[in-house]
């Protein structure tokens, strides 16, 4: 029986139509995506974006197939995981806002008597929106129930190899036998409110760190785009947001061929199938450019798999 567990930590996404409110409704009352102090207000303010907003993300979702991308590519990257490190660990996941919920993944570690699990949320970068949120929903959980494994965590992991050679192999692959002085590339990093960042949130410095190394990387290969930049995607709301927003930055690179990848996520989602897909590729077109195009995400890549076997041996 298996006395290590991996587990991977993701904010999940609805797995039909009828999840789409919950997944709303459980973002919106997150004390770490609404920062103000009193919960009664959090629940009403997250409770009227969740009306507002339940039946516009249900279109999309539909467009998707009536599901999110993340959660077949989740399971099919744990099935890759599990292959890979063998019957001696167990590997699972955990969706912060849609199911498998922390309490039923915790159920069925405590059947297997593991005593030691590796938490590793797929977020390369640490942001307390996203790994604090995934960190502490999973430990609160684990330890109100009065389990006593140890639990080891990892933060983010941009700096990883094998990862970030995922990233240059895709964005390749979105090339193809093109000339890449052709096109601007952009690194799209999803929004967050500046307010966040100023309360000593580091994703923002994470994003920078990344970027410069993954430019790094494109130069080593001889990928030698016409320039590349860093903008932000996904703002909500009256705040101010981190700077400058991709539809602002669209309106001023060259206009000629984009190529957008998604630095912040490691699985496809409906920000990337949709919102970088569909939405940014109207505004692209409408601004003329002759070619748009996005690049996938790791999801369950041979390099991503190698990647969380990496991390998982250096927290050991």
């Amino acid at each position: 029986m298996a006395k290590e567990a991996v587990i991977l930590l993701n904010m999940g996404g609805p797995n039909n139509l009828n999840e789409v409110e919950m997944f709303l409704k459980n973002m919106f009352n997150d004390k770490n995506i609404l920062t103000m102090k009193s919960d009664l207000v959090r629940k009403f303010v997250g409770g009227m974006i969740t009306f507002s907003r339940t039946e516009s993300s249900q279109e999309i979702y539909r467009q998707l197939g009536g599901k999110s991308p993340i959660v077949g590519y989740t399971k099919s990257l744990v099935s890759k995981l599990q292959e890979k490190l063998g019957e001696d660990v167990l590997v699972d996941f955990v969706m912060r806002y849609t199911p498998p919920f922390a309490e039923e993944v915790i159920s069925r570690l405590n059947e297997a008597a593991v005593e030691k699990i590796y938490l590793i949320p797929l977020y390369p970068q640490y942001s307390t929106t996203t790994t604090k949120s995934s960190l502490e929903d999973f430990e609160e959980c684990y330890h109100l129930n009065g389990n006593d494994a140890l639990l080891v965590e990892r933060k983010h992991f941009f700096e990883n190899e094998s990862y970030n050679k995922s990233m240059i192999e895709n964005i390749k692959k979105s090339v193809g036998n093109d000339d890449y002085r052709d096109f601007d590339l952009i690194f799209s990093a999803h929004g967050l409110p500046q307010k966040i960042v100023d309360a000593g949130d580091v994703y923002e410095r994470h994003i920078m760190k990344h970027v410069k190394i993954l430019k790094n990387m494109l130069e080593d290969e001889d990928m030698n785009f016409h320039e590349t930049h860093l903008a932000y995607q996904s703002k909500v709301g009256p705040l101010e947001w981190l700077k400058p927003s991709l539809e602002e930055k669209l309106k001023v690179v060259r206009n000629r061929g984009i190529i957008i990848v998604p630095i912040a996520f490691t699985i496809d989602n409906s920000e990337t199938d949709f919102e970088l897909e569909v939405e940014y590729r109207e505004i692209a077109e409408n601004l003329g450019f002759r070619e748009y195009r996005v690049v996938e995400c790791s999801n369950d890549s041979p390099l991503f798999v190698d990647a969380i076997c990496e991390i998982y041996e250096k927290m050991k």
